[in-house]
Parts: C-alpha cells; structure tokens; sequence
C-alpha cells in the first residue's frame, strides 16, 4: 500500500465500548474527516463497539477464538473480512488482542492505534486501560498525554504519528486522569486521520513525514 484514496475506507478494531470509535464514526458522518467506517471486527461479541456498528449500520463481525480457534485462521479471518470491504486504514480502538502477521503485512504502514500515556513511557504489554493511567501516578508523573501510532509486530513500539499532553492533577485517581485523557484521544486520533486523509501527514518508508502535537 503506497498511499491513501479519498474518501479513507476504515476498518475499526475494538474491544471494549468504543468511545473513541464513536468519535471517528460521528466525524466521519458529519464530514469533519474526510473518511468512511467500512467495517467494525469485535473480540468481544457482547462489546458496545459491535452495538455501535448496529446503530450506525456498519457492516460488523465477532472474531475471536470462540469463533476461530486456530489463531492463524482467526488472523486470516480478520484480514479477508476487512479487505472484502475495502478498507485502506485499519484504527484500533481499545483492541485487546495483537495483530497476526497477515493482517499486518497486508495493511502496513495504514495501522493506527492510540494509547493513552505518551509512548514509550508506560506501553507495553498489559498497558492498556486504567492500568496505563495506574502507572503513570504510581510514578510521580506531572504530565501524561496521548500517544496515535503506527502498529507493528510488538505492542506501543511503532513510529509516532502524534502526542498531546494531559496534566496530572494533584490528588488523581486514575479514574480523573482517565477522563481528562479520553477526552484528549477522541480528539487527536481523529485530527490524525484527517492529516493523514488530507496529505498534511504522510508516511515514507515507514515514517511519518512530521509528527503532529
């Protein structure tokens, strides 16, 4: 894959209840971005990522190894599902599973996720969800943020595409420092696919031609 065709035709992953999916489904439909989620895949057959689909009419399945238990078949599943409907981008969103070599060999470099600290500090495996913001407090840290990136074969180790700064407030929970970011990745995983839609942001080789703050 050597570039994006507008309008970008989005695969969604997720496992949970889909906020930020949310927030790229609403942009796209009210043209703030320049894109279209094609199609919604599930670990979880009862996530609110899946009911979202539903609402939204979204072409939708639950993959996982309940339904696929050969874990080469279920990446090859993943893979034909999404390029059956078109997709050029695949964003994750709260995915709790690693990608399998098919599907990252046939959507590299278009592979987006979010985390929420600000890579490298506090990713890796397990980092995901109130444990990252855990983390992030238990180290005495004063800023926290959000982190989109490319994906590849090992968790929150891909190039950076964009990184925005959250304050940690004296007294947080990682319950408090959890909202205040949220409402950061909502906002910044869809101005990254609007770059990447409009040219603003490209990748070369691999990299982003500019990191956006």
């Amino acid at each position: 894959m050597t570039g994006l065709v507008i309008p970008v035709r989005i695969g969604a992953l997720a496992s949970g209840g889909g906020s930020n999916l949310q927030a790229i489904i609403d942009q796209c439909e009210n043209g703030g971005i320049p894109a279209e989620v094609v199609c919604i895949i599930s670990n979880n057959s009862s996530s609110g990522a899946l009911d979202r689909a539903e609402k939204h009419g979204i072409p939708h399945a639950h993959m996982s190894s309940v339904t696929h238990p050969d874990t080469a078949e279920l990446d090859r599943a993943v893979c034909n599902f999404m390029a059956q409907h078109g997709v050029t981008l695949v964003a994750l969103c709260g995915y709790m599973k690693k990608l399998g070599s098919t599907t990252l060999s046939t959507f590299t470099p278009y592979i987006l996720n979010v985390h929420p600290a600000l890579l490298p500090a506090h990713g890796g495996k397990g980092m995901y969800g109130l444990n990252v913001h855990e983390a992030v407090i238990a180290a005495g840290e004063t800023v926290s943020g959000v982190t989109v990136h490319l994906v590849n074969e090992a968790y929150d180790t891909g190039p950076i595409l964009a990184q925005r700064k959250v304050p940690v407030v004296r007294g947080d929970t990682p319950e408090d420092l959890q909202k205040r970011v949220l409402i950061q990745e909502h906002r910044l995983y869809t101005e990254v696919i609007k770059a990447l839609g409009d040219g603003t942001v490209r990748i070369v080789d691999g990299e982003p031609t500019q990191v956006l703050g």
